[in-house]
């Protein structure tokens, strides 16, 4: 995908403004070295382009690539936008709830230092909890939507799944559809205690797969390690269920809040000094009001790069009946006892239909004129190429360090 300059509307700041500062002192893995390198040359030369020229008055304009990263800042729009379409087609005309499955802070930091494990067993003792107590209290098989989130509004480390529960479910011979009552979906209580026994006893079990360095190595002994699930297990989990959504499209509107946010926006970003950064976030301990955070460039730096996930780890996963594997057969029997019709998709193509969307002006005329088409008239080849990247020795890295 690529951006022309006189399309898109640029922040004042960015995030990738910050990591080029900070690059050169950075100590990061190499996973994290990949993302920053890719944000930081999202949309410039770098990642190389098009030039394009009006067919009427012959101005010339600069397109370049977007890194289309993950973590970037700059491209998840679009990406969301078509993601949430394809999900309009699963929409049921049920209640829709949202839950959050939350750990305690003592094991935030063996989370940090083991994500791929560790955010597969939040998810699978997720998962597993909402199955078990939907079958016992609805006697139904249920569905849902869930999304990994690593960060709290300050961007320290804080992993949590959101998800998103059609209140009901497939009686177990598929024959019935069982709905949950108005405005409550399952006890939020007994979710937290399963939620917690499950996701304890799986961190117990892969103990020898775990990493215990820096700040956890202190835990590295069964004995220690069994110290630490017994404290957290003393301890009263949270499983928080939001009210029910007025509609569909509200739950749609909701998912894409979530679905492809990072850990923040360029919009949140304030000022930036060369040496120090300020950003909004809500305190959530004091009503969610907006307050100014300022850190340090290498601060902002290091905990941003905190929420870079495992490569290829996938953070958006279905359950149940919107699970891939019998999807289209389930949701057809959901349909069908429900007497629902199917939601069409609405998919964006290109982000040049988006912005005309958004914006109401096409992107494909002249912005000089005002009357020509904008045609690709060359090919801007990369100043440096991000496949290297991935051919770099391990070694070459700087160590890594998260501390």
């Amino acid at each position: 995908m690529c951006i022309t300059e006189n399309a898109r509307v640029r922040p004042t700041i960015e995030v990738a403004d910050i990591l080029a500062a900070a690059r050169k002192q950075l100590k990061t893995g190499p996973q994290e070295w990949k993302v920053t390198h890719r944000i930081i040359a999202c949309r410039t030369a770098a990642l190389g382009g098009h030039k394009l020229q009006c067919d009427t008055c012959k101005q010339e304009e600069l397109s370049y690539n977007s890194c289309r990263d993950r973590h970037c800042p700059k491209c998840q729009y679009l990406a969301k936008i078509n993601w949430i379409s394809d999900r309009r087609q699963e929409l049921l005309p049920v209640q829709y709830f949202h839950l959050v499955f939350t750990i305690p802070s003592e094991l935030n930091p063996l989370f940090l230092r083991n994500k791929k494990i560790c955010y597969d067993l939040l998810f699978k003792a997720m998962s597993d909890t909402l199955k078990q107590v939907a079958a016992t209290r609805l006697k139904a098989n249920i569905g849902f939507t869930a999304v990994l989130h690593t960060w709290g509004q300050t961007l320290v480390d804080h992993p949590h799944i959101h998800a998103i529960v059609p209140g009901g479910g497939l009686s177990f011979n598929d024959t019935k559809w069982i709905s949950c009552k108005q405005g409550y979906f399952l006890p939020q209580k007994v979710l937290a205690t399963v939620f917690r026994a499950k996701l304890i006893e799986a961190i117990q079990i892969n103990y020898k797969k775990l990493i215990f360095i820096g700040a956890i190595e202190k835990y590295s002994s069964q004995k220690a390690f069994k110290s630490l699930l017994v404290e957290v297990a003393s301890k009263d989990w949270i499983v928080y269920c939001k009210a029910p959504f007025g509609g569909p499209e509200q739950v749609i509107k909701y998912l894409g809040n979530y679905t492809h946010r990072i850990a923040i926006s360029n919009n949140r970003i304030k000022s930036f000094d060369g040496e120090n950064v300020s950003f909004e976030y809500r305190d959530r301990a004091n009503e969610d009001k907006l307050k100014t955070m300022t850190l340090t460039v290498m601060e902002f730096a290091r905990r941003f790069l905190l929420h870079v996930l495992p490569n290829r780890f996938v953070r958006i996963r279905h359950y149940g009946f919107l699970g891939k594997k019998n999807k289209a057969k389930k949701l057809k029997t959901c349909r069908k006892l429900l007497n629902a019709r199917v939601v069409e998709a609405i998919k964006e193509e290109t982000w040049q239909d988006l912005i005309k969307k958004l914006t109401g002006q096409d992107p494909n005329i002249c912005k000089h004129c005002k009357k020509g088409l904008l045609l690709k008239v060359a090919t801007l080849t990369p100043l440096g190429r991000l496949s290297k990247i991935r051919g770099v020795s391990h070694l070459l890295y700087k160590q890594f360090s998260l501390n």
